[in-house]
């Protein structure tokens, strides 16, 4: 059996580690200026902590906005913990940096996306996990998700009274 330099892990790898020490300095300065954070993460992944009614409504995945109110930001080696409002409702979140799938700051238009590879199927036409993010498109506010697109957070209440998210696309803050 011989032995290969795993780049694409090694890759995955930094670019969790960037996304620690941005979220970091985040937490003992705050955030700088116009910048904030559409972290989308996989809501299944075993060590991710979210509220019951969220993981229910979101049981794939899920795109959190870090901008004007948030609290309780705590960053570990492994991932960190933060506190978001939905709907006027304040919930705790742990999210794992290995369930992150996107994260991107559209001030600045940097984005990172972690590729998935099946370690059965080796596509060579498969993308590069450190290429530039280049994210799923979002439908503008008021248009129905098809069950493949993003998921993210709205201040539409559904019939049992739960804010649902606002639907932000990405596309605006693209040149």
């Amino acid at each position: 059996m011989s032995r290969s330099i795993e780049y694409g892990n090694l890759m995955h790898d930094a670019m969790r580690g960037l996304i620690r020490k941005v979220l970091q300095d985040v937490a003992d300065h705050g955030l700088p200026g116009a910048h904030h954070f559409f972290i989308t993460f996989d809501t299944g992944h075993p060590d991710a902590e979210l509220a019951d009614w969220l993981s229910d409504r979101y049981p794939d995945e899920m795109t959190v906005v870090v901008q004007h109110w948030y609290d309780n930001l705590e960053v570990t080696d492994d991932g960190f913990s933060i506190t978001l409002n939905f709907g006027d409702a304040p919930e705790p979140l742990y999210i794992p940096y290995d369930a992150i799938k996107t994260f991107v700051d559209p001030s600045v238009e940097f984005g990172l996306r972690f590729e998935t590879q099946d370690s059965d199927a080796e596509d060579d036409e498969a993308e590069d996990p450190a290429a530039p993010a280049h994210l799923p498109a979002v439908k503008p506010k008021g248009k129905k998700l098809k069950p493949d697109e993003t998921k993210s957070t709205s201040d539409k209440e559904d019939e049992a009274g739960v804010k649902d998210a606002e639907i932000v696309s990405l596309d605006s803050f693209r040149k």
